[in-house]
Parts: structure tokens; sequence; C-alpha cells
């Protein structure tokens, strides 16, 4: 009897609050064209979470401790960001300040996606701090998938054969990784 492919749940996290995000609308395309056995749930709670402030980690305040939960939970993280004066926008930074000082990204497959060929600045910042927190990135599933123009809808981003190729290689490369029996993860 052949086995079923382990289902896998992606988290994403989209680092604007805005609600005509690219960023945004990029992990919601991707979500609805996971295939079967890959679920992408897009983590909604980022304009909830407290300014990081170390004196209140234990306990963790309940909006870090479900987004530290989500995370373990996951078998793997997409992350999309703006770039705000050269950085990664200050929620998206205060999320993963929050995460620094727990497991929540050790060895834990991460996939970088960047809407727009002109922020290098935040892309490279966004690779340091998931680096430096032993988060594993997969450099076959972090791409620039350039997106222009106002309008953008996820039926254009998906009918687009450019942007689709590029989201199935997001998640195949995700998928490879995950059942990689070389992996370290």
């Amino acid at each position: 009897m052949p086995t079923q492919p382990k289902a896998l749940h992606f988290l994403a996290i989209s680092g604007s609050l805005r609600a005509a995000s690219l960023n945004s609308l990029l992990l919601r395309a991707i979500a609805n064209i996971a295939p079967a056995g890959t679920d992408v749930v897009l983590y909604q709670g980022l304009g909830q979470l407290p300014p990081f402030n170390p004196d209140i980690e234990d306990p963790l305040p309940e909006p870090v401790a479900h987004l530290k939960n989500q995370i373990i939970a996951a078998d793997a993280v997409i992350i999309a960001s703006p770039e705000y004066a050269h950085g990664v926008t200050g929620v998206l930074k205060n999320a993963l300040d929050w995460m620094v000082g727990n497991e929540s990204f050790v060895n834990k497959p991460v996939a970088l996606l960047n809407t727009s060929a002109r922020a290098v600045h935040a892309y490279a910042a966004l690779r340091e701090i998931i680096g430096m927190m032993s988060a594993h990135i997969i450099d076959e599933a972090s791409l620039t998938i350039p997106l222009f123009g106002s309008g953008l809808t996820e039926g254009r981003l998906v009918g687009d054969p450019q942007t689709l190729l590029d989201l199935n290689t997001v998640l195949a490369a995700l998928r490879k990784a995950l059942e990689s029996p070389s992996s370290p993860l």
C-alpha cells in the first residue's frame, strides 16, 4: 500500500499591515495555489503584538505566545516584507525581536520573499536576522518576485505564468527541503 506524503503546514508572515499590501497579496496567492497536502496560513496578528520588552518575557504576553506557538507548529515559515528606510518594517522587526529569546526559529525552514527588486537592504537585513536566529533559510525558496502597479489581485498574480511558476517554485523548494533525507531539519 503506497504511503501518502505528509501533509505540510506553512505559516506565512507579511511584514506589512496595509490592507493593500503587495506582500500580503503575494502570500494570499501562494496560499491559494498550494497543492493538496500543503496548507499555507497567513498570520494575522502582527499589529497586535506589544512592543518588545525583555522585562515582560516571562510569561510571554498572549499575542506573542500565540505567534511563537504558530511558528513552532509550522513545518516552514514564509516571510514577505516591504522595505522602509532601507530596513525591515518596524512591526516585523518587533515580532522577530520577540522570537530571539526562544526556540521558535531554530532549524525552522524559512523562505524569504521580496516583491521589489529595489528592496535589497531590507531583504539582506531580513536574511541576517533570520540566520542569526538559527533558522534554515531555503535559498531555492527565497525569491524576488517583482510586483508592480495598482489593482493587482490574487487572480491576476496566479494568472501570470512567471509569477505562478515562481510561487510553485517556492512551495516545491520548501517541500523538497523538508523531505530530503540529507536535510538537517
